[in-house]
């Protein structure tokens, strides 16, 4: 190892920043910094995005597409890595990413701009499932701790400026650069990381003989989800104007769906079994909540209520900010209370942040408000989030975290898929399918709260830990 120059340094002193892997530090901090950019930015931007290009009906599945697809590269990626090294998968994560960045900053219609986003998810996918890799194999045990928490950090900024950012690129310049004018960050990211990743072995290939069915399933059962709701919600688009199509599509989605979850998910999970399957199930009954209405809150503001792109991002931040002050209060309430009982009362505050947003569409309710309503909501999945997250951990048979943190991924991710589609259904089926109704928005985030009140119910279930 390189000798360090400053040893009284504390920051050197942990290897992060040592000469032979600050590039590297550097590289993994822009890529996270790119990707959660974009993941926050692009609620904000599609307001303006949907009245450019016109097809409102698709509105969800410019979230939708990204999680479904980001599901299925986190499945496969994690085993190449074991099987060919960092380095081949995050540079295809990289390539991905930006491809497609590009096809939706050009976009001449909706759906060119959902393949990008569904290209930039599959990029996001494996760049996410890669990174934790690459801390575990390029870091000393010692050093981390401290790049976690570098690349929890890294989500700050984008979750503090980001929104904002994109709405006033949105109206100064357009939505277009909110895609295009991130290209440059993400190859500069890979170019500074690759030297370091080229130098990490890739796991013992006895390990990828033993575990080659198990991944194949896996793949199988993600792919399958990942069909069956995109069938599903698909189906769901189509039952008024082809009702024998739609059901057609429905009953397809719903079956596929059912049997990857019944096989992907820990047994019980569907009717939130106590312990780990209730656990796994609250999570995706959150994620589903929680971001079917996140999803349309910049739209609801402009479109409805008559607020700038800017302005109605304030409320993301606020979410974002307050997201995060939830999780530190559940670090420390978690030393008075079970995990069980402090995610029931996140769910609870959680629901009163987003039946009160629904009320804020009232035109006698001042529309500000909704900056302060959708930030409780924020602080609401701040602590149910981290503490379903650590009862998983909790409940999860030993030596078994793996496929439980598996699990708990894939419920939320297809939770936030589901609900976003769900939404985009419902507030894009308008007569001349482009005016947005409050009627809609109010019918789709009433249903959310009631999402949030079931994921209450499966929380209770939720059996403290001994």
């Amino acid at each position: 190892m390189i000798k360090q120059t400053t040893p009284s340094s504390p920051i050197l002193s942990s290897g992060v920043w040592v000469a032979g892997r600050r590039t590297l530090t550097v590289g993994l901090v822009l890529i996270i910094v790119a990707t959660a950019f974009e993941m926050l930015a692009v609620a904000a931007t599609m307001p303006a995005t949907a009245r450019d290009l016109g097809g409102l009906a698709w509105y969800g599945w410019a979230f939708s597409a990204f999680m479904l697809a980001n599901m299925v590269a986190a499945t496969i990626a994690g085993p190449e890595a074991d099987r060919r090294g960092v380095a081949a998968p995050f540079i295809t994560g990289t390539l991905l990413f930006v491809a497609g960045l590009f096809i939706a900053g050009l976009a001449p219609t909706m759906p060119l701009l959902i393949v990008g986003r569904a290209v930039q998810g599959l990029g996001s996918g494996v760049i996410g499932a890669v990174v934790y890799i690459i801390v575990g194999r390029g870091y000393e045990a010692e050093s981390r701790p401290r790049m976690l928490a570098i690349i929890s950090s890294a989500w700050v900024i984008p979750g503090m400026v980001g929104p904002g950012l994109a709405g006033i690129i949105t109206e100064h310049a357009s939505w277009r650069w909110v895609f295009l004018g991130l290209i440059p960050l993400p190859l500069v990211a890979a170019l500074m990381a690759l030297p370091s990743l080229r130098r990490l072995a890739p796991a013992q290939q006895s390990s990828d003989t033993h575990d080659h069915r198990p991944r194949n399933h896996d793949i199988r059962m993600a792919l399958m989800l990942a069909v069956g709701a995109a069938a599903t919600i698909s189906g769901l688009g189509k039952l008024i104007a082809a009702a024998a199509i739609g059901g057609a599509l429905i009953i397809l989605g719903v079956i596929l769906t059912l049997v990857a979850l019944r096989r992907i998910l820990p047994p019980g999970t569907l009717r939130a079994a106590p312990g780990l399957p209730a656990v796994i199930a609250a999570m995706g009954l959150l994620n589903l909540s929680f971001f079917g209405v996140d999803a349309f809150v910049p739209l609801t503001l402009t479109a409805v209520r008559g607020l700038s792109v800017v302005t109605a991002g304030l409320a993301l931040t606020a979410a974002t900010l307050m997201w995060t002050a939830g999780a530190w209060m559940q670090a420390r309430l978690v030393r008075y209370y079970a995990a069980g009982s402090i995610a029931v009362a996140g769910l609870v505050v959680m629901l009163i942040g987003v039946g009160a947003t629904t009320a804020t569409i009232a035109p006698m309710v001042p529309p500000f408000l909704s900056i302060v309503t959708w930030g409780i909501a924020g602080c609401g999945i701040g602590l149910a989030y981290s503490a379903l997250s650590l009862a998983m951990l909790q409940h999860a048979a030993q030596g078994h975290e793996g496929r439980a943190s598996s699990a708990l991924q894939i419920a939320g991710q297809f939770g936030i898929a589901l609900g976003a589609g769900i939404g985009g259904v419902i507030i894009g089926s308008a007569e001349d399918g482009q005016s947005v109704e409050a009627g809609r928005i109010v019918f789709h985030f009433i249903l959310m709260v009631t999402v949030s009140g079931l994921a209450i119910l499966a929380a209770r279930r939720i059996r403290a830990s001994g």
